[in-house]
């Protein structure tokens, strides 16, 4: 089963060994920046501070992308960029307003830039496109490649990696499991949105389920209807947004939220979509892709994501108590991890680098609401996305209002 996501540094600013590779496989979803992450990170690191994140954020990628060449790592990595396309008038007004929210940031055509229709067609021809945004920040990975790589190389330089124990609560110096304790001076907690199964960590960040569905792959003639001739990622401007991807293997891997949070932050166990989701993914890629149609899904699967009230990724350690964590990434973890891990290194040794002072360092963030209030905000908030987008693509010919008040609803 192929499990496929990007390495982005744009998308991060708009998340047993098997289950980490799905893990990787659905927390990889492009998605915009919003305007209002600066914002949020401003307040710590000013202006400044969120310039530099950009930049180590788009560093992060290449970063990656040198490890796997030193060590040998075949993770089908292309550093193509990526599209986030406009199909209708609200979407590209949306387009529009991102690129001006952004460019008083300072992210400016070397970040991102307009492209457009003919443009997006030279690329690829997603139906109905008026423009997208590109960034040329973002690659193409097979993480599940890209994990069993990076676990071949930790391994040959003499690191032990233990598997199929659980940790069901952490403690100053102590990682409690069924088997026993393990004890050290910092225990970090890496978990993304399985830190719901922690003991008492269940409103820290929400698991948020997101889901993918791949096709057989593509003849060749499709191929050149579509004009996708290289490794680009593809999101759209929807607000229950999806995100595409062209496999080194020749399919289409498309993804999106499906059903986006079960009640008591419970996460999936298994990787089973839903047959409403496989239905409903498939429906925007012959949506964006109408040359697909008639050609069979070959595989379908599911994982959770961390999301954090803020919406804001951090990493944390207090060394009173040694516990430290990294996370919150929403969506764009196959970059962001990198660089959280970077950090949260150089926090643990000790080191007065100028990552421990990015600003997403240190960032408290109040929890979720208590049940059912956590499950009601996040159900309403994609009716509303989903309600919002049906009404755009009715004709609309501005942004819907819905999808502002959904945004207030949760504090996106």
């Amino acid at each position: 089963m192929p499990n496929n996501g990007p390495i982005c540094a744009s998308c991060c600013w708009r998340r047993s060994s098997r289950a980490t590779a799905r893990r990787a496989a659905t927390a990889a979803g492009c998605r915009r920046r919003s305007p209002a992450t600066s914002k949020r990170y401003a307040k710590t690191g000013g202006r400044e501070g969120v310039t530099r994140l950009v930049r180590e954020m788009e560093s992060a990628v290449d970063e990656v992308i040198g490890v796997c060449a030193a060590e040998g790592v075949d993770a089908d990595i292309v550093k193509d960029g990526v599209l986030h396309v406009a199909r209708s008038e609200p979407q590209l007004a949306r387009l529009e307003a991102t690129l001006a929210a952004n460019a008083e940031w300072g992210i400016d055509e070397t970040h991102e830039r307009r492209l457009s229709r003919a443009e997006v067609r030279d690329r690829v021809r997603v139906e109905g496109a008026l423009g997208a945004i590109y960034s040329p920040h973002c690659a193409r990975v097979q993480p599940a490649k890209l994990v069993q790589g990076v676990a071949a190389a930790v391994r040959r330089l003499g690191v032990t990696i233990y598997e199929g124990t659980e940790v069901t609560a952490i403690e100053a110096g102590r990682a409690v499991t069924g088997r026993g304790v393990v004890r050290a001076e910092y225990v970090l907690r890496c978990l993304e949105g399985y830190t719901a199964s922690v003991s008492g960590r269940r409103r820290e960040w929400l698991p948020m389920n997101s889901s993918m569905i791949a096709t057989e792959p593509l003849p060749a003639q499709v191929w050149d209807e579509i004009g996708w001739s290289g490794a680009e990622l593809v999101g759209d401007n929807a607000n229950a947004y999806s995100y595409a991807q062209r496999t080194a293997d020749g399919r289409i891997a498309i993804g999106g939220r499906g059903r986006p949070y079960r009640f008591g932050s419970r996460t999936d166990t298994d990787g089973v979509t839903q047959a409403w989701t496989i239905e409903s993914l498939r429906a925007i890629l012959h949506s964006q892709f109408p040359a697909t149609y008639g050609l069979p899904v070959a595989h379908a699967w599911c994982g959770v994501l961390g999301v954090p009230r803020d919406w804001c990724a951090s990493v944390t350690l207090d060394r009173s108590s040694g516990l430290g964590w990294a996370g919150g990434y929403v969506g764009s973890g196959l970059t962001t991890t990198n660089l959280a891990g970077r950090t949260l290194a150089d926090l643990v040794l000790g080191h007065d680098s100028d990552l421990v002072s990015l600003p997403w360092t240190d960032r408290h963030v109040r929890p979720w609401e208590p049940e059912p209030l956590r499950w009601l905000g996040v159900q309403s908030m994609y009716t509303l996305y989903r309600e919002a987008d049906r009404r755009e693509a009715a004709g609309l010919r501005r942004p819907s209002r819905i999808s502002r008040f959904a945004n207030l609803l949760t504090g996106r």
